[in-house]
């Protein structure tokens, strides 16, 4: 059975893993010791915060045009849905993992990586879904998160 997707349900989709973003954030942010993790884990949840906006935004610009039909459509639609489905935000309990006295800022460092790089993957699939208008605003937002992931990894070095 093809699952159709509309656009606004793609920036829809966007907007929640931002918001996920958020959360695992301000949740590392509020369990650092250390000032500099602290500050370091907020300006991210800023930067989540700011990215839902302009997701949210996408989505009040582009309504309910459906997207895209094709041959291949049922194909891509389950590679998109494993995506998601595989996508490290919806699927570690992050809060448990903090309360784990062996879970460190370096762990949450590699968390951090892991979710940005998987949203670099899903909107560089997400980007195919919405019209050309908006694509550009998509690939602004996967440099922001290429950025955050160097960001995070130098954080290790």
């Amino acid at each position: 059975m093809v699952t159709f997707f509309s656009a606004n349900e793609v920036a829809e989709l966007a907007m929640r893993i931002e918001q996920k973003g958020q959360a695992f954030y301000l949740l590392a942010a509020d369990e650092a010791k250390d000032p500099a993790a602290k500050e370091f884990f907020e300006f991210f949840a800023e930067e989540e915060s700011r990215h839902e906006l302009f997701f949210r935004d996408m989505r009040d610009r582009i309504g309910s045009i459906e997207i895209p039909p094709g041959s291949d459509y049922e194909e891509y639609t389950q590679y998109v849905m494993a995506l998601v489905d595989s996508h490290d935000v919806f699927n570690f309990d992050y809060t448990a993992a903090f309360k784990d006295e062996d879970f460190n800022f370096e762990q949450a460092v590699r968390a951090a990586m892991r979710f940005e790089k998987d949203t670099i993957l899903l909107f560089t699939e997400l980007k195919r879904m919405v019209p050309d208008t908006e694509r550009k605003f998509v690939e602004e937002c996967i440099d922001e998160e290429r950025k955050h992931l160097r960001m995070l990894a130098e954080k290790l070095s």
